[in-house]
């Protein structure tokens, strides 16, 4: 899940090719549609990112009452306008008049709460909620930011792996070493840091248990002398998520995907490729590349069919990008990690998107 944030962006102003009255402003690699006339490339406008929450009035001035997502139409999601996918929001608010919007593109100002913005986060079935405990030392999340919105992530060449990204919902280890204990959490719950108490019932925890993830957490912790070791997958099946990739959840153990691992070694927190891991039978989501990034390969491998079910039952999430060796990206601030999401995935009916 990537952050919300709301920002004055630097627009570059291209031709709608199905519409005379209408233009594309892009920002990073994203481009909405705007009234043709009402932004000039170079200029400074604010961009509102896809799952951002309005609140009525700001609806109400932009001219979107009735017309944008959710039960109570005030939330942003992708479209497709006269054939152009349209990701997020291009304006100027009036809260915002006076504002300079260049210096405070160039403070990386986030106008979120100013604006009364909040970001989307969808109810959770109970088979994916439980009863928590405080669970302080959970290993971290890394939140995955869009490759359209930060294309300078990767330099081209740069030594990449590209998976795929399943539509799941995304489940924590963590082991402790020097206990044997295991703590499990969702993302959500996991930003708390709270952890899942076990239960027969829960979804996280019959993955847990029917993958044998605390004996895998605790083989590998061994081996690379670890205190505390984190394994990240995702859960997946009928009665998850919209996609079900073949799998019914209510009837039978959920499908499960590792996508990442993080070890405690000194004190010092390692990210692992869990291909490259030297224990047993972890499922693992599909490598779909692995060799010199190509920004416009990655592009394309975000669109199709999944490749898990072997049958192409699903369209595709998306894919997830990760340096070889997990470098630093200065354009984060933190590891070089990214996503990129299928049109198809954006704009299909009656998706679901519990955390």
């Amino acid at each position: 899940m990537s952050t919300l944030r709301v920002t004055a962006e630097r627009l570059t102003i291209l031709e709608h090719p199905n519409a005379d009255a209408l233009e594309l402003a892009q920002v990073g690699l994203y481009r909405a549609v705007v009234a043709k006339g009402a932004f000039r490339t170079g200029e400074f406008a604010v961009y509102i990112p896809e799952q951002a929450v309005l609140p009525d009035p700001l609806i109400a001035e932009l001219g979107l009452t009735g017309r944008l997502a959710g039960g109570a139409a005030n939330r942003v999601r992708a479209v497709r306008l006269r054939g152009e996918l349209s990701q997020g929001l291009v304006c100027r608010p009036a809260a915002l008049d006076g504002t300079d919007l260049a210096a405070a593109s160039a403070a990386d100002e986030d106008f979120a709460e100013r604006l009364g913005i909040t970001k989307w986060v969808p109810p959770v079935p109970v088979s994916m909620s439980g009863d928590v405990t405080a669970a302080p030392d959970l290993l971290p999340w890394t939140d995955i930011e869009n490759l359209k919105r930060f294309p300078g992530i990767f330099a081209p060449g740069d030594l990449v792996t590209v998976t795929e990204k399943l539509h799941g919902t995304a489940c924590c280890l963590t082991y402790y070493a020097g206990t044997g204990e295991v703590h499990v959490t969702s993302k959500g719950l996991g930003a708390q840091r709270l952890a899942l108490t076990e239960a027969a019932g829960n979804l996280y925890w019959r993955a847990v248990r029917g993958y044998g993830l605390p004996e895998l957490a605790a083989e590998l912790a061994g081996k690379l002398g670890a205190a505390r070791l984190g394994i990240y997958g995702e859960v997946y099946g009928g009665g998850v998520q919209d996609l079900g990739y073949g799998v019914d959840a209510r009837r039978e153990l959920p499908g499960y995907a590792a996508f990442d691992v993080c070890a405690d070694i000194g004190g010092r927190l390692r990210w692992i490729d869990p291909a490259d891991l030297p224990v047993g039978e972890l499922p693992l989501v599909p490598r779909l590349f692995h060799g010199p990034f190509d920004l416009d390969r990655v592009l394309e491998l975000a669109q199709g069919r999944e490749t898990v079910t072997g049958r192409g039952t699903h369209i595709r999430e998306g894919v997830v990008v990760r340096t070889a060796d997990d470098t630093y990206s200065p354009v984060l601030g933190g590891r070089a990690l990214a996503k990129v999401v299928g049109d198809a995935y954006l704009t299909r009916k009656g998706g679901t998107e519990y955390e």
